[in-house]
């Protein structure tokens, strides 16, 4: 569910802002690549658009981020995807950094984290392809994608791009374990295998560790910093950002919302609650999955109130980390059971459409009449 989430906002994004994105993150954007590439080098962010600051580069690298996360969504060679996601992520949030918002923060991390994690091994056409039993031993498809890439990394590391020696050993050291992996398994003995299985298990549950970490230090720290506002204590916060015009789309609604003191105070004091609740809710199943739901559905409604619908997105997806496996499991049952059903559908109606008509042969007096 994080894969997809995250996959799924960023790739609304791009879509979004692609009628603008030489304004925002290309060579039209007010943010010149002067002032880019100095910000950049001052900082150590991560960017390939500043490899270049020609137009066809810029498009390029837009549109490889709108493959990936397209990839990244299906499951399709997950391991590659998510190092292209990142780039792409990093790419164009630091290309022009004063852009984003909470949101991007999010996804900032995130898309790091996924590297890191095995979010292939459900709900992907990876999975999928191990399941019906169709993957080629040798694999040739990823050997190839393979050599395309460290052909890539061993060019922009000898051509002087990627200067960091910090970010060119993360990206061999990935490229390196992905071979390796593939090794072990054509390769490899059920040692091996055993092994690296457990190592890469112990990589990924650590890092999904950190990542339900990152989500209680977000709620935990936003929760006790408004406690300590003089707006947040009398209970009229939730009031002030519904009538800013940046984050006013429906004013009719808004108006209609911030008229009722006490709903004001119930959305105030109720968002305090739920972000400083939820980190103690963890220690109970059941708070936490009702919290869950609180605050998914608070992000729905800062999506349609305020306008922010990918930073919710966002939110959502990262919440998506706690959702019971009980209720996944429920969600993939149905979803296949919805499939069968359109499928026995789809082949009844076929059967329909092809079945030879049957003349009916009448008798001869009644033909005759």
């Amino acid at each position: 569910m994080v894969r997809i989430g995250f996959a799924t906002t960023m790739l609304l994004f791009l879509l979004r802002e692609w009628p603008n994105r030489r304004e925002l993150y290309g060579p039209d954007s007010p943010w010149g690549f002067d002032l880019a590439t100095r910000f950049v080098d001052n900082n150590g962010a991560f960017t390939v658009l500043l490899w270049s600051d020609s137009t066809l580069w810029f498009e390029f690298v837009y549109h490889l981020a709108i493959a990936a996360a397209v990839g990244l969504l299906l499951g399709w060679r997950t391991r590659a995807m998510s190092v292209l996601f990142m780039i792409g992520v990093l790419s164009v949030q630091n290309r022009s950094i004063f852009m984003g918002d909470g949101g991007d923060n999010v996804i900032h991390l995130m898309a790091m984290y996924l590297v890191l994690v095995r979010c292939g091994q459900v709900w992907s056409l990876d999975a999928r392809r191990r399941a019906s039993g169709r993957e080629h031993p040798a694999d040739p498809v990823g050997i190839v994608l393979w050599a395309v890439l460290g052909l890539t990394l061993v060019g922009v590391v000898v051509g002087g791009k990627l200067a960091s020696p910090v970010w060119s050993l993360f990206f061999a050291g990935l490229w390196l374990a992905h071979g390796f992996w593939w090794l072990v398994r054509r390769h490899g003995g059920g040692e091996a295998r055993i092994v690296s299985d457990i190592i890469a298990n112990l990589v990924h549950n650590a890092t999904l560790l950190v990542i339900m970490a990152e989500v209680c230090i977000i709620y935990g720290t936003a929760g006790w910093y408004k406690i300590q506002g003089t707006r947040w204590q009398d209970g009229t916060a939730a009031y002030y950002p519904m009538h800013l015009d940046y984050f006013n789309p429906w004013p009719e609604l808004t108006e209609f919302l911030s008229g009722s003191g006490l709903l004001v105070l119930a959305m105030s004091y109720g968002t305090v609650f739920v972000q400083v609740a939820f980190v103690f809710a963890l220690l109970n199943r059941r708070a936490k999955n009702v919290l869950l739901v609180i605050m998914i559905a608070e992000h729905l409604g800062i999506a349609v109130l305020m306008g922010l619908p990918f930073f919710s997105l966002a939110m959502i997806a990262m919440d998506s980390v706690f959702l019971p496996t009980v209720f996944l499991l429920w969600v993939e049952r149905r979803v296949r059971a919805l499939r069968a059903r359109t499928r026995d559908r789809r082949r009844d109606e076929t059967a329909a459409v092809e079945a030879p008509v049957v003349e009916e042969r009448r008798p001869e007096w009644a033909r005759d009449g």
